[in-house]
């Protein structure tokens, strides 16, 4: 039977005789095997760098010298193998032939390579690639063993036959699934796997050969001569094809080794330049951070300071000038307390971009933080910085929509101008600020360009701060003058008012308007009111020593120092120290401090009260007067300010003014104290209309607590009848009330000015 062009042993014998004296070389079978298994590590080698590569033709390239490998190792095994046949005959083979076998081969290969050049393949796809693959080792086989040339015809027995094709199909598979499970992996463990793998395939496909071979059956025709061929050539041929085949193949495992290692070195070359990459990106985007406001996207402090000293030696060198411009938004806190920080942060960039849109493209604009902005513009001539901010607030003024509402923010300006105000950036900066500093504190929505009278006060408010701290500590320096309240009634005093002075040794007796702001910026405002209280609780037990036990001293409180939850505590260990009643401590407190936070205002009083400390209003009318709040508040007196008393007779809306309050305060049952009282003519209109306490001039000036004792004993023997000041009084009260070195002129003027102890409004 033939098929294919083979013959296959029949059910009947065939005419002829079967050679039965057939051996092989145990030296070739070995050589041969020792191909195989080079072999197929070069395949499972190649396949794995097939597997790492990312280009396109590099793929081609290895495929290619992957199929190559895999053909001639299997076609070097087969002819090897077919040179290890010894038969009693004399043999040799067809070149053209034993060629077509090596194209076979090839074909194969590159199947195999192209099966496991994808990353993954399912049951069908491999069992499709071995049978091909497989079928192709065969048809390789069978055609190689077609070129053997001897008077011997070729049989083959079928069973056995079919059984090389399987195990031809099987080792196809084995190497398929060996190869794409071992591309992944790396080390020792895994270069030991890959080697018995190699064994294992290496043995599939010398095994495919013998079975061929089992499968073939010499037939010589009767009468034959038999001799046996010699070996020697055989030997030589095997030894030069395999030492061929296997210097390929190592050529091409050193090169898959060589570009594993190269390919391991771009893979950390990426990784480096993709780290360098990153590092690069940090490191732009910690200089955002570093020199930008998140918020704004405008320069930040660090930033501004890095092109402040740039721009400011170009100056230098070209004999220029330079603006340097604070700002800062006008009561932006109440944005934030009212509307809530994210609305704060919304406007603060609507203002950003309002900065921004009103300087010109060369000019740099910072934010500091918070609602404070910078500037920085060249100049020609100074008057460009004025235009410059004026630009700026106009823009400033149009209404900006947040939360539903449509306001309108100002802005405060102050600006220093180089080389004028100073020749370097932290002294340009500091001018500016201290340019600020005043525009805010007369009344915003101002500009103003730093002189040197600017730096002086500066100056000395510092200089005056630290030595407020050090009289606070020393307790030097500090001393409480008292002005007498009298009570219309009676014509006696009923209450003084502690007032805080400074002997300053150079700059002789101070008011608090000269140092009550110093202490309020710098944090000392209660350790300044505590000291005041302690010492008026001293000298309350002082005078109920000296027969005024009815006595009552008003201390005034900081609208601070109201927030602060200490203050209970500090009053009640002050009033039980000094061993007085509560009954005879009141504490006066401004309108604005007592609307501030109304809520815990009123808890706050009400702790107050509970020691049995009485609460006055003080300077009522210049504040809020929201009657709505007074009513909730647990209050005695109101203290009706001296601004609506000044030009009392003289113009009638004041009185009708005073006398809306007075009726007002007691209707809600409290008591009416008038301060500024420096006229019988105020007096009497007070008195007419129902004035419950009166204080002022017209009775004493502030003075020491020794130098009032007599004032206030000389007052408390008249009679109602007696109230109106005798001209000897008053030069009494002269004599009293003026201490060394500050005259009665001076004294006057500094109640003008807020002579009492009492909370101003920061500003």
């Amino acid at each position: 039977m033939d098929w294919l062009g083979l013959h296959f042993l029949p059910a009947t014998s065939v005419s002829g005789r079967m050679l039965l004296e057939c051996s092989h070389n145990p030296l070739l079978i070995l050589l041969a095997y020792a191909v195989a298994c080079a072999a197929s590590f070069a395949t499972l080698d190649i396949a794995e760098r097939v597997g790492h590569v990312e280009h396109r033709n590099a793929r081609l390239r290895w495929r290619a010298l992957g199929a190559l490998c895999l053909a001639v190792g299997i076609w070097a095994m087969h002819f090897i193998s077919m040179l290890s046949f010894q038969a009693p005959l004399e043999m040799h083979y067809d070149l053209p032939i034993t060629v077509a076998s090596l194209a076979i081969a090839l074909v194969s290969g590159m199947v195999a390579m192209e099966a496991l050049s994808h990353a993954e393949l399912n049951v069908a796809q491999y069992l499709f690639a071995a049978i091909c693959i497989g079928l192709g080792i065969t048809a390789m086989h069978y055609v190689g063993m077609s070129a053997m040339r001897s008077s011997a015809v070729q049989y083959y027995e079928p069973v056995r036959f079919a059984g090389s094709v399987v195990v031809a199909i099987a080792s196809s598979l084995a190497a398929l699934v060996l190869a794409i499970h071992l591309r992944q992996g790396s080390g020792l463990f895994h270069q030991l796997i890959k080697y018995g793998a190699s064994l294992v395939l290496g043995a599939g496909i010398v095994s495919t050969h013998f079975m061929g071979m089992w499968a073939l059956h010499l037939m010589v025709p009767d009468g034959t001569q038999m001799q046996m061929a010699s070996t020697e050539n055989s030997l030589q041929l095997s030894l030069t094809i395999a030492l061929i085949v296997l210097l390929i193949i190592a050529g091409s495992v050193s090169a898959a080794l060589a570009d594993k290692k190269l390919q391991a070195k771009e893979r950390d070359l990426h990784r480096v330049n993709a780290l360098l990459s990153q590092l690069d990106q940090a490191r732009v985007s910690l200089q955002q951070v570093a020199h930008y406001d998140a918020l704004t996207n405008l320069i930040n402090r660090r930033g501004f300071n890095q092109i402040f000293a740039e721009r400011l030696m170009e100056q230098q060198l070209a004999d220029g000038m330079l603006a340097v411009m604070f700002l800062d938004v006008d009561h932006f806190k109440r944005i934030n307390d009212s509307l809530g920080h994210d609305a704060g942060d919304e406007l603060l960039k609507v203002i950003a971009e309002r900065i921004r849109g009103a300087t010109r493209a060369h000019d740099v604009v910072a934010r500091f933080g918070g609602d404070e902005f910078c500037i920085l513009i060249a100049l020609h001539n100074i008057e460009e910085a004025r235009h410059m901010a004026q630009r700026v607030m106009a823009k400033m003024k149009d209404p900006i929509a947040l939360a539903g509402r449509r306001m309108v923010m100002s802005t405060s300006i102050g600006i220093s101008v180089f080389p004028h105000d100073g020749t370097t950036c932290e002294e340009l900066l500091k001018n500016a600020d201290l340019a600020l500093y005043q525009s805010k504190g007369n009344g915003r929505n101002t500009l103003h360009f730093f002189n040197e009278g600017l730096k002086t006060k500066a100056s000395l408010e510092l200089h005056l701060e630290e030595q407020l701290r050090s009289a606070l500590v020393e307790e030097q320096g500090l001393q409480v003058f008292y002005q007498p309240i009298v009570d219309l009634r009676t014509g006696h005093v009923a209450k003084l008012e502690a007032l805080v002075r400074w002997q300053h040794p150079v700059h002789g007796l101070l008011t608090p308007d000269r140092f009550i702001t110093i202490a309020e910026n710098n944090g000392l405002i209660a350790e300044l009111d505590n000291w005041v209280l302690r010492r008026a609780c001293q000298d309350l037990a002082q005078l109920c020593d000296s027969g005024f036990e009815k006595l009552v001293i008003a201390v005034n409180c900081s609208a601070l120092n109201l927030a602060r939850e200490e203050l209970v505590q500090e009053m009640d260990v002050a009033l039980k120290a000094a061993g007085v009643a509560p009954q005879r401590l009141e504490l006066e407190v401004t309108e604005n401090a007592l609307m501030g936070n109304i809520s815990n205002t009123v808890l706050l009083l009400n702790d107050i009260r509970k020691l049995g400390v009485a609460l006055s209003i003080d300077d009522f009318g210049t504040g809020y007067s929201s009657l709505a709040y007074l009513k909730r508040l647990p209050l005695d007196t109101v203290k009706i300010d001296r601004s609506f008393i000044l030009d009392i007779p003289k113009y009638p809306q004041d009185m009708e003014i005073v006398q809306a309050i007075i009726v007002m305060a007691h209707t809600l049952h409290l008591k009416v104290v008038t301060e500024g009282v420096e006229t019988p003519a105020q007096l009497e209109f007070l008195s007419e209309y129902g004035c419950d306490y009166v204080q002022g001039y017209l009775f004493s000036k502030p003075a020491p607590l020794e130098a009032l004792r007599p004032l206030v004993k000389q007052l408390n023997q008249r009679k109602p009848s007696e109230l109106w000041p005798s001209t000897h009084l008053l030069e009494t009260v002269e004599m009293t009330g003026t201490t060394p070195g500050t005259s009665g002129k001076s004294q006057r003027a500094s109640h003008a000015h807020g002579d009492r102890f009492r909370a101003r409004p920061q500003r």
